[in-house]
Formats: structure tokens, sequence, C-alpha cells
């Protein structure tokens, strides 16, 4: 009845099958672990902004990488900017999430001679992408920033390429270990990504806060996964049972078609038998010879 399974054909498709089902269930854990992760982070980001400032210097030290937990904590940092080192990160997103230009990063000087990197906003590219821009000036003097700590960027974890041979100032990541090295000074690990005090007419353009609302599409993939894995022992029953109806009609039908055939050369007999009755004349009879 259900030989037909051991044909090459089906037995593909139900490897297949078996293939398929273990690796849609991993699919849908991994979108499932995405949007645990999207969970908890939205959970520290909102935990970390409405934390009070704290000066710059109790979460970050020169030398040692910013924790993890430590980022979007907001920190205040007092000094002077070293403008002489200022550098522009390139191929950034302004607010609206569609215009790409530079963050302007200054250094901060801070009263024990460390510094710190903070990134002062969002620039307009220019016309002439070879040459440093036109940036607006950073206060002179004392001053005081409030902002999020950040993690250095690196190509590993942002996935944006480090490429070199840039023109002068410009660079792709936003990394405290980069920017010591080229002014040679020590700077505190990580950066600050300023919030205050905002700039003159909005230039630099401050970076915005961080979305930590949505959840994203992930648990939405991950049901959508589980539910096709669901569905392939579901369509593999269904097709079976379809092989195997399609089959037994085809075998009914070949059968009723033999018969009919049976019927037909049966006919012609009959008709010469009754034609030799009417006549008068002995129909000949086969007789089974007894063994």
């Amino acid at each position: 009845m259900y030989r037909f399974l051991l044909t090459r054909q089906w037995v593909i498709l139900t490897l297949l099958g078996l293939v398929l089902i273990p690796l849609m269930i991993k699919l849908g854990f991994w979108q499932f672990h995405r949007h645990q992760h999207k969970v908890a982070q939205n959970a520290q980001i909102a935990h970390n902004l409405a934390a009070t400032p704290v000066p710059v210097t109790e979460l970050a030290a020169v030398g040692r990488d910013l924790p993890h937990g430590e980022m979007w904590r907001r920190v205040t940092a007092t000094g002077t900017y070293d403008t002489a080192h200022e550098v522009v990160v390139r191929q950034r997103t302004a607010a609206d999430e569609q215009s790409i230009g530079y963050y302007v990063l200054t250094p901060l000087v801070l009263p024990d001679g460390d510094a710190v990197v903070v990134n002062r906003g969002w620039i307009a590219p220019g016309n002439d992408l070879t040459k440093f821009p036109d940036v607006p000036a950073a206060p002179k003097g004392t001053v005081t920033v409030t902002g999020r700590m950040m993690v250095d960027e690196t190509t590993a974890v942002s996935g944006i390429k480090d490429t070199k041979g840039l023109p002068p100032r410009q660079v792709m990541l936003i990394n405290s270990k980069q920017q010591a090295k080229r002014v040679g000074r020590p700077m505190l690990g990580g950066y600050i990504e300023q919030t205050a005090p905002k700039t003159k007419n909005n230039s630099p353009e401050l970076v915005p806060e961080p979305d930590h609302d949505s959840i994203g599409p992930h648990m939405a993939y991950a049901i959508q996964w589980w539910l096709f894995a669901a569905a392939v022992p579901v369509g593999w029953v269904v097709l079976v049972r379809r092989e195997r109806r399609d089959r037994a009609a085809a075998a009914a039908k070949e059968a009723e078609g033999t018969a009919e055939s049976g019927e037909a050369v049966a006919a012609p007999e009959k008709a010469d038998d009754a034609e030799q009755a009417a006549a008068g004349e002995p129909v000949a009879r086969t007789a089974a010879t007894p063994e």
C-alpha cells in the first residue's frame, strides 16, 4: 500500500523534510535569542539613561575598556577642548536616518592631563570629501559636557571597515586607543556622546537618544520558523495520502479497463453460438478433460 515511499523520489523528499525540520527549529531559536537580546538591551538603555549623571572618571579609566554594562550611562566631564587634534568620522547618518555626513570628535583634556573623546555631533559632508570639512568651532576655555558613555567602536563589533589612506584628520571608527596614539596623550576608554550643552544653531547636530522602545520583528520571525517546521510533517502526510489515493484510483481505472477488454472479446463468441443454434447447427462446446 505504501511501497511507493521506497522509491527514489519519496526517499529524497523524506530526507529533505528530516533535514529542514531541525534547521527551521534552530533558526526559530536564533531569532528568539535575538528578541531576548533586544529586550534586555532596551531595558539596559532605559535604566542607564534614567540614572543620575556621574563624573566620567567614575566609569572610564585610561587603558581600560568601558564595561558594556556601563554603555549609555550619563556622565559629565569638565575640561578644555583640544581642537588641534579634532577629527571627523566618515559615513555617519544624521538624525533623519537618511543624510550621510560626519561625526565631529574632539578630545576634551581633563584637569589631571588625561583626555576623553567627545562626539560633538553630526555635520553635513560639504562638497569636497577629500578635504577636512568646515567644523563649527568648539567652545573655548573650560567647559562641562554631559553625554552618554559609549564603548569604543571596532570593526569586529560594528562591521565598519577601518579603511586606511583616508584624507587628513578623517577616520572610520570612534576608538579612544586610536585617538590616544594620534594625540599622544592618555585617553579614557570609550567616548562621550554629547547631549548637553545644546549646540548653537544645532550645529553640530547632537546624536539623538537611542530607540529603546521598539523590540523589532525577531519574535515574529521566530514564530514563523517554528510554524514552518510544524508544517513540514503535516505537508508530508498530506502528500503521502494524496499519492496513495491517486495510485489507488489509477489502479482501479486500469482494472476496469482490463475487465471491459475481456467482455469485448467474449461478445463475438456468444454471437457465433447464437447464429449456429438458429441454423440448426450443433454448437461446439469445449469440455474440460478430467484428470
